[in-house]
């Protein structure tokens, strides 16, 4: 019987952003638990298996015997804390299960016909104490990984014009009654109940273009998983956004494509 794979391919490979050319990375080639899983730009360019460098392996990734997406460097699985994707040693059930300690881990899906991936989670993924009363909201999302754009830091010029744009546009802004009449609404205006939206899944739908500038010279970015609606419209996001949410998986092989030899 085959190993179900989730449209990720057999055996090892890569996943690259398409958004800023990064590849994911476990953070420092660390093997302890709840590690940090980002992006960095690729240390080896080769998808050759015999001509790579095995310190790259902390950017390799594939699908276990269980289905679990896992860190070929350290053979850890990749779990999601507070909304990140971290390396995750298996841990022995603890109770009331499940709980922070001890779940079922998510399980990664790829798409090659749209480029994303999804997470599905088997319980609550902020995994609430057992006394809370149980809450449905988070099977009305889905659950995909997208990467963060990072802006450079803001300089003493970068102020000034800011400051000097404000002062301008105050005048206007105070001599202007056209939304004088228009109150804005608090959050407990817009709050059913059931909507769950947390502050990284705000900023997601509403960070605009300005936001979305990724001009950073580090090299490294963060990924998380984002909880969007099912019925979430497609042309609500931004080019940028929709690109964020877009990966490419490159298999590694053992044939030299130039050359058709088995390496």
């Amino acid at each position: 019987m085959s190993t179900v794979t989730h449209g990720f391919p057999h055996g090892y490979f890569v996943i690259k952003s398409i958004a800023c050319n990064r590849v994911l990375d476990v953070a420092g080639d660390e093997v302890e638990d709840s590690t940090a899983v980002l992006l960095w730009p690729e240390k080896e360019k080769s998808l050759v298996e015999t001509l790579r460098d095995p310190e790259a392996n902390n950017q390799v990734f594939f699908i276990d015997t269980s289905g679990a997406l896992c860190s070929r460097s350290s053979g850890h699985a990749i779990d999601v804390q507070d909304g990140k994707p971290v390396l995750r040693h298996r841990r022995p059930v603890s109770h009331p299960y499940p709980n922070h300690y001890a779940h079922p881990l998510p399980r990664f899906s790829y798409s090659s016909s749209t480029g994303e991936i999804t997470v599905t989670f088997e319980c609550d993924p902020k995994y609430p104490p057992a006394s809370d009363r149980p809450s449905e909201a988070w099977k009305n999302k889905r659950y995909l990984l997208t990467s963060v754009p990072l802006r450079k830091p803001r300089t003493i010029l970068d102020d000034a014009s800011a400051f000097i744009s404000s002062a301008l546009a105050s005048p206007l802004a105070f001599l202007s009654n056209v939304n004088a009449d228009k109150r804005l609404a608090r959050p407990d205006d817009v709050f059913d109940g059931e909507i769950e939206l947390n502050e990284d899944e705000v900023v997601e739908e509403e960070r605009g273009e300005e936001g979305e500038v990724d001009d950073s010279p580090d090299p490294g970015r963060e990924v998380r998983i984002i909880g969007v609606p099912f019925n979430e419209r497609d042309s609500a996001l931004l080019p940028k956004a929709r690109t964020r949410r877009t990966w490419k998986v490159l298999p590694l092989r053992r044939i030299n494509a130039r050359t058709g030899a088995n390496t």
